[in-house]
């Protein structure tokens, strides 16, 4: 019997934990390690910054719900990864071993990079967790209380700027609902060469349809952007030219910020070499395997990929719902061929699709592959991504539930590909 460890709950490590269930059947064992004891659906922590949901309508359980699929799950964190040895260190101090080993951990999220940033010590909000987010929704309530400058967007090295973009058309909706928006202007500042880059040199045209939203929610932007630091109410920003030299130094005052920061790999594999780069994100090849450690794979967030392009501001590489899917299914398919004596042949499509949703409407864009020259490079707005962004939402609770293990994000790309007639 082999013994396959998940680390990680989230997006990644839930499917890979189902599929590993189906794939592998009852004769092996599957664990699953969590910091929290909960699932946390990420992409509707704007909504809850901005008190559309409460955190107990995208969170879960899990103990009860991997009991009923036959999977052990442990609520602890790693705190540190022994390869060598085919075990975990957890915070409990407790250690568990394993015969593979998952890690789909996400990122550690690097405020202190910045001095004054992020809801930890610092003076901006973030919504890259549930706690942050009700975090932000309660300085949110006191933002619409008095009204005020708002400063959004992502700092160098940031490598998910769609939900920047996101919460920033969602709090201009919330404000225009409350019949304030008149009182707050607001300000994008991102590390992008310009807007709609994503990390991704632009998807169909981003370029233009992001650019279009901002100017019509009466959005300002400074692109290149290098945030210096964070005080109470103010930001101080170098804006760079295209060669990286100082053009504009801003100081921007501000009563609510969010910032998405830099993010920074797997703390618990820190300095283990040949297992992650210099910022601590798992080296994989191409079947999502270690070369060094090939019992170990890693999915999502936390593995390394190279930034696509050089540009002003260093930005890193976005790794959307779409390509975790991918990494997850041929991780999981390589796993089995290894436990039956054969050697990995699944490689993942690393192609990506995003729902960005903008309060009232939205931005889709497929890119495949995800780095340029593409097969297929396109990007639509309409309220029909917003409605997609809550049914997505809808459904990937039901899959943690329910133990589905079905790729939900390629048969919803699939499907509307062939409705827009997309080829």
């Amino acid at each position: 019997m082999a013994h396959v460890v998940v680390m990680g709950a989230g997006i990644g490590g839930i499917p890979a934990a189902y599929e590993l269930k189906e794939a592998l059947g009852k004769e092996h064992r599957i664990t699953v390690i969590n910091k929290f004891p909960y699932f946390q659906f990420t992409p509707s922590n704007p909504w809850v910054a901005v008190g559309w949901r409460k955190r107990e309508e995208i969170t879960l359980d899990l103990a009860p719900i991997m009991g009923r699929h036959g999977i052990e799950f442990i609520a602890a964190e790693v705190t540190k990864i022994l390869p060598e040895e085919n075990k975990l260190e957890l915070n409990d101090g407790s250690a568990i071993t394993y015969d593979y080993l998952v890690i789909a951990a996400g990122p550690e999220l690097a405020f202190d990079e910045i001095e004054g940033l992020g809801p930890e010590g610092g003076h901006t909000q973030s919504v890259c967790t549930v706690d942050h987010a009700e975090k932000a929704h309660a300085e949110w309530e006191k933002l619409c209380a008095s009204p005020g400058p708002i400063v959004v967007g992502a700092v160098q090295l940031a490598s998910c700027f769609g939900p920047a973009y996101e919460f920033a058309a969602i709090m201009d909706t919330d404000l225009k609902k409350k019949g304030i928006r008149d009182k707050v202007p607001m300000t994008f500042v991102t590390s992008e060469p310009y807007i709609g880059h994503l990390g991704l040199g632009g998807v169909g045209d981003t370029k233009g349809l992001l650019e279009s939203e901002l100017r019509d929610r009466n959005i300002k932007w400074i692109t290149n952007a290098k945030v210096e630091k964070v005080e109470d109410g103010k930001m101080f920003v170098t804006e760079v030219d295209e060669d990286g030299n100082e053009k504009k130094k801003h100081e921007l005052e501000f009563g609510f910020s969010m910032m998405l920061p830099a993010f920074r790999g797997v703390k618990a594999a820190a300095g283990i070499e040949g297992l992650v780069n210099p910022r601590n994100f798992i080296i994989v090849d191409e079947y999502q395997r270690n070369p060094k450690y090939q019992n170990i794979f890693g999915v999502g967030v936390c593995i390394a990929i190279p930034p696509l392009e050089a540009t002003p501001v260093p930005v890193g590489v976005p790794k959307t719902g779409y390509m975790i899917e991918s990494m997850v299914t041929a991780t999981v398919q390589n796993i089995k061929q290894l436990i039956n004596g054969q050697q990995p042949t699944h490689h993942p499509t690393w192609n990506a699709f995003c729902l960005a949703d903008l309060g009232d409407k939205g931005v889709a864009f497929i890119a495949k592959p995800q780095n340029p020259p593409r097969n297929l490079n396109w990007a639509s707005e309409g309220k029909w991504v917003h409605w997609a962004k809550i049914a997505f939402e809808k459904y990937f609770l039901y899959k943690v539930r329910s133990g589905i293990s079905e790729p939900f994000i390629e048969r919803l790309v699939l499907r509307g590909m062939k409705l827009f007639r997309v080829k």
